[in-house]
């Protein structure tokens, strides 16, 4: 026997030396590591929603080699867990019915209860998708209403939680748009609808897919090889020091003035590679624990921090990013749906209607047609929707503002573009698309996509927002006349007409051009330059 030193209490701490207890606790150590019990991720828990009708993905991590045992609603899966103690299954499809309890087995075993089948749909993006309806609902009275109630059916869950139903208690941390959109889905469709929060403010496109990603992306290798060309980049490195000067004298000032200090400028990077943070960070931290988890769809809201790629334009990312997502899921090409960005900056149909209360007061036309330029960054997000089983939730008129407050209007708007382009409901998803046009004579016809009940005018009897030139570029305001599901477009100015743009600008409150659903018609434009 020997003594340790004494403890606070002045009690000796005795050990009694036993040559038999190491070989003991080597065994129990052993056992303990031998034994490594099932595990499921976070996305896995006590009131999560399946999603219907497909084969659903079940994974999880056990001692390498356990046999791991699935059971839900009758069917039971079996498997190995492999080298690395990975270990998943696939279910067979489940219908939607009464709540049921998920069984995993192995050398121990987990039950989770309260599970649900229904639709289940992704959020992610910026800060207008990572909102919480705690912070939107006190301008908001549909929000504010919606967080008053329970929905049992409807469930959420966050990158950083677990599964959590739809109550008072709760809803306040729920995504303040993916919210008002799961309980429209949920009324609609009279099935459970859970709801998948992956976004962060502030944050480009390129933190939201993985480098693999990037690089199997042929049309964002070609974007920026081809804006390399032309980028000065050796002149940007040497202007660099330049410009922390500048920043440094500026903090000073701001620090005397009391002010906030201008944020550090980035150092230039190289083309096709992204600046100020790695590329992919986001998706591995928010999005890849749900990648395989079975859905309906995703929800995107992101658009005003751009790419964070040097070269690659918004629409060219988003491509990739489509892809990616789809290729990592393995679920094939499920929609992807999409708010329109910039936000705003167009009249309504109605502001007395709670969605579109926001909108922009109509306007007359300005004097002067807006530059070439004007309306280039809007029209690239509305290309968007041209890559595969993609959607636009058209937001021109819906509120605006870097954080649109009237969140439950967003989130109606786009739980109507899911229920009409993915659930086949018969109702309109977007106001008049331009989709080709033809020059006859003095004139240029437009035709156009998604005409609805049929072309309209609003809040004046004319049509405005139309500019028309020819081919020296000077673009003029237009006469514009609805025939059938075309628009007819002219000026006494211009003889032999070159192109047409329509809304032509970031802001817009002049253009009146709606189908008679309701839904505003988007920026076009019939040229290239």
């Amino acid at each position: 026997m020997f003594f340790l030193p004494t403890t606070s209490l002045n009690r000796p701490i005795h050990f009694i030396m036993n040559p038999i207890r190491p070989a003991f606790a080597l065994l129990f150590t052993l056992a303990a590591l031998a034994r490594a019990d099932v595990k499921l991720p976070p996305v896995f828990s006590e009131h999560m929603v399946l999603q219907r009708d497909i084969p659903l993905p079940v994974w999880g991590t056990a001692a390498p080699g356990e046999e791991v045992t699935v059971t839900i609603a009758g069917q039971t899966k079996t498997t190995k867990a492999d080298d690395q103690g990975k270990w998943r299954v696939k279910l067979e499809a489940l219908k939607v019915g009464e709540p049921l309890t998920l069984t995993v087995k192995g050398k121990n075993t987990l039950t989770l209860n309260d599970v649900l089948v229904g639709e289940v749909w992704v959020g992610s993006g910026q800060s207008n998708m990572d909102g919480r309806v705690n912070g939107y609902a006190k301008n908001d009275e549909v929000l504010a209403s919606l967080a008053t109630k329970t929905f049992s059916q409807v469930r959420h869950i966050s990158s950083r939680g677990t599964w959590q139903l739809a109550t008072p208690q709760n809803s306040g941390g729920f995504g303040a748009l993916l919210y008002p959109f799961g309980v429209r889905l949920h009324e609609e469709l009279k099935v459970p609808v859970g709801l998948m929060l992956g976004a962060v403010g502030g944050t480009p496109s390129g933190y939201w897919l993985s480098e693999e990603m990037y690089q199997a992306d042929a049309a964002c290798k070609k974007v920026a090889a081809q804006f390399a060309k032309t980028y000065p980049l050796e002149a940007l490195e040497k202007k660099y020091p330049q410009d922390v000067a500048a920043w440094e004298k500026a903090v000073e000032a701001a620090k005397k003035d009391g002010k906030n200090p201008p944020r550090k400028p980035a150092p230039p990077g190289k083309a096709g590679e992204t600046t100020g943070g790695k590329m992919g960070h986001l998706f591995e931290a928010h999005i890849r624990g749900y990648v395989g988890y079975g859905i309906r769809g995703v929800l995107w809201d992101q658009g005003e921090s751009g790419t964070a790629v040097v070269g690659v334009d918004q629409y060219t990312l988003m491509g990739a990013l489509i892809k990616g997502w789809r290729k990592d899921w393995g679920q094939g090409e499920f929609p992807f749906l999409y708010i329109q960005k910039p936000s705003g900056n167009g009249c309504a149909w109605d502001t007395a209607n709670p969605v579109t209360k926001n909108a922009s007061p109509f306007a007359p036309l300005p004097a002067q047609v807006p530059a070439l330029n004007d309306g280039a960054y809007r029209e690239l997000h509305v290309r968007i929707q041209k890559h595969p089983n993609t959607a636009m939730v058209t937001a021109s008129d819906l509120g605006s503002g870097v954080h649109p407050t009237n969140k439950s209007g967003y989130g109606a708007r786009a739980s109507q573009v899911a229920l009409g382009m993915v659930y086949g409901q018969k109702v309109e998803t977007q106001g008049p698309l331009y989709t080709s046009h033809a020059i006859e004579g003095g004139k240029v016809r437009i035709k156009f996509t998604h005409v609805g009940k049929g072309l309209a005018a609003r809040h004046s009897e004319k049509l405005q927002g139309f500019a028309i030139a020819g081919a020296d570029k000077k673009f003029v305001w237009a006469d514009a006349v609805i025939d059938g599901d075309s628009i007819v477009v002219s000026s006494d100015k211009v003889t032999k007409p070159a192109s047409v743009r329509y809304a032509w600008a970031n802001a817009f409150p002049w253009a009146n051009l709606f189908n008679q659903d309701g839904l505003p018609a988007q920026t076009f434009r019939t040229d290239s330059w």
